[in-house]
């Protein structure tokens, strides 16, 4: 049986509200992180949710082991408030890093090609004016 389990955390990243949408499926965990500007109500992230799931690109699967265990609503508030904010969803965090860095290496490797047919282009244009000047009158 397919276990799938899809949570959303709406936290302060400091100077914005963001959340970060965690799918759990097969053992697996993808993330994706969305940035909302002002605190947004109840109503605008569950409109957000219903327009803009689909649109979301979540990182690459991670594995990890979902662990079922039900506390107090108390406790877990009093834990969030003592967590410092830079290890919420730790696993969420890894995954969101990952396709950050896959995207750095894919927009690198299209610049560095970018700049290769620059170079080439800028390089025949010269030969071409070279061979124009030594062509004799």
């Amino acid at each position: 049986m397919c276990k799938i389990i899809g949570s959303l955390t709406v936290y302060f990243d400091d100077p914005f509200w963001a959340g970060v949408f965690e799918v759990y499926q097969n053992g697996s965990l993808t993330a994706a992180k969305v940035i909302f500007g002002a605190e947004p109500k109840d109503s605008e992230v569950y409109e957000f949710v219903l327009q803009n799931y689909y649109r979301l690109k979540f990182s690459p699967p991670v594995e990890t082991l979902l662990k079922e265990k039900k506390t107090n609503p108390k406790r877990l508030q009093r834990e969030a408030r003592k967590a410092p904010t830079e290890y919420i969803g730790t696993k969420s965090q890894q995954a969101l890093k990952l396709q950050h860095e896959q995207s750095k290496t894919a927009r690198s490797l299209a610049e560095r090609q970018r700049k290769e047919e620059k170079k080439q282009r800028n390089f025949e244009l010269k030969q071409k004016k070279r061979k124009e000047k030594h062509r004799g009158k």
